[in-house]
């Protein structure tokens, strides 16, 4: 069976009313940048057939079966954000964390500082590295002895969006509970760190504060005066490592979208700067870290770290790994019968008591907008013992299975052999791409319970791709054959 995202409320959606919004955001001058054009078509495009198909056929009884395309983009498409959600929590799981405790650290910022990484992501690389030194000079701190020499590792995942599908720039660090300490041998050995205090965890982010706020001010983007702490340049400069990418007929539209996102707000058209209308509850935005345990506050900052898995307990490590890559919102979240009102239910009811979220349709997309990363922007880093290049890596890694790197290893030879084939007497030499840790069909099988290994006519051969196909009309010509749809329904 067939994933039909056409059938999707988010699909209906973008089909009846992106040109509206894309209208409605250029109205004033202002310019869509073509990465956030580019989100909205493919995921229209995503898992449609009549874009590009992948063609199976069983080597037993010559049955053939065709899968769609994905668009594998980053922003707001529910399926290719739930599949790269399971391949990464696994890969994670499986490839990356050690059998140690891993604990949680939750970083949040004040408004003006996420719309500031919002346009400038190139400062979020000195940010992430100010934030991991201070995490393992405090987790490190009752390990080192003197003279010895100790590591740390943990894994970074940047998140843009909160709760409401709203532009909410956050850190989660999942960090080793402990650092290693490194033996005459020169082998590593974890020690684990005691639990961290109310008042040690307060300590820690206001020094991470004040590191933060020491370093966009010598990169120009904060001023402290003696009375006021005020942004004075949001602006992307060629000089970061994204940008905003403005269209050259005009000033971008991202920073209306990102401020009104992030504030509940409306960002264009004749209700502009009114807040969303909120179902169940009050007026007050939810935020905060009041009341829980092990989350320290100041000036707008939270530090959460109440969250730690046990090194014997990996099924919590993967939900908690999948619940740092999960996407921005599920389709089931969105309500809309085809007229003016879209409701958005939230997950978890916020403290004033608020369920939904109504706004009509061009602003709901003015949301998803914002949510579409940079080209070329990492969403997650490695630090210390756990980066890529560092030299004692290999030694604290899970290893992967025998039957794994058997299967990796003749991936890379055809890959290879291939390569070597194509360059013929150029004398170039091959590069090898390592295969993921988890095949597409697994994905698939694990995310919407669809097996694209077994033949579903005989149950006994093996699907294999025996060609991908990119014609429109041939694609049409195969629909039409087998009976599906070739275009999309009417909005």
């Amino acid at each position: 069976r067939r994933r039909r995202p056409e059938e999707t409320t988010l699909h209906a959606l973008l089909r009846a009313h992106a040109s509206a919004f894309f209208a409605r955001a250029e109205a004033g001058g202002a310019r869509v940048p073509g990465f956030v054009r580019a989100e909205f078509d493919a995921t229209l495009a995503c898992g449609r057939p009549e874009h590009g198909i992948v063609r199976l056929r069983c080597a037993s009884c010559g049955h053939d079966e065709i899968l769609a395309f994905s668009c594998k983009r980053r922003g707001f498409c529910p399926s290719c954000g739930t599949r790269r959600m399971e391949a990464s929590a696994a890969h994670l799981v499986e490839r990356v964390f050690p059998p140690v405790p891993v604990r949680q650290f939750v970083l949040t910022l004040p408004v003006p500082l996420r719309l500031l990484l919002a346009a400038r992501p190139g400062l979020m690389g000195p940010a992430l590295r100010v934030l991991h030194r201070l995490l393992a000079r405090h987790l490190a701190a009752h390990v080192a002895a003197r003279g010895a020499r100790v590591q740390t590792g943990a894994v970074t995942v940047i998140q843009r969006f909160g709760s409401a599908a709203n532009l909410n720039v956050h850190f989660h660090c999942l960090a080793l509970d402990g650092a290693y300490r490194i033996d005459i041998d020169g082998r590593p050995r974890f020690v684990a760190a005691a639990a961290p205090t109310p008042a040690r965890l307060q300590a820690l982010l206001a020094a991470i504060i004040a590191r933060l706020m020491r370093l966009f001010v010598r990169r120009g983007v904060v001023v402290a005066e003696p009375d006021r702490i005020w942004i004075a340049d949001v602006q992307a400069r060629d000089g970061d490592d994204a940008t905003d990418m403005a269209p050259a007929d005009g000033p971008s539209a991202l920073p209306l979208l990102n401020q009104a996102s992030t504030t509940y707000r409306i960002a264009t058209g004749p209700q502009a700067g009114r807040r969303i209308a909120r179902i169940g509850g009050g007026v007050c935005a939810p935020g905060g870290g009041g009341g829980k345990p092990l989350c320290a506050e100041i000036d707008g900052f939270t530090l959460h770290a109440a969250t730690r898995c046990r090194e014997d307990d990996r099924h919590r490590l993967a939900r908690l790994c999948r619940y740092v890559m999960r996407p921005a919102f599920a389709d089931d979240q969105l309500r809309w019968d085809g007229g003016s009102r879209v409701s958005f239910e939230l997950k978890t009811p916020w403290r004033d008591g608020t369920t939904h979220l109504e706004m009509t349709p061009v602003d709901f997309l003015e949301r998803l907008a914002a949510l579409v990363p940079r080209p070329r922007l990492h969403l997650i880093r490695f630090h210390g013992i756990l980066a890529p290049n560092a030299k004692l890596r290999g030694l604290v890694v899970p290893k992967a299975p025998a039957a794994a790197r058997r299967e990796a290893g003749c991936h890379d030879r055809a890959h290879r052999d291939a390569a070597t084939a194509d360059t013929g007497a150029s004398g170039k030499k091959a590069t090898t791409t390592p295969r993921p840790s988890l095949r597409w069909a697994d994905l698939l099988r694990r995310v919407y319970d669809i097996d694209m290994r077994t033949c579903p006519n005989c149950g006994l051969g093996t699907l294999e791709p025996i060609a991908t196909i990119l014609d429109p009309d041939a694609i049409a010509r195969i629909l039409d054959a087998i009976g599906r749809r070739s275009r999309a329904p009417p909005p």
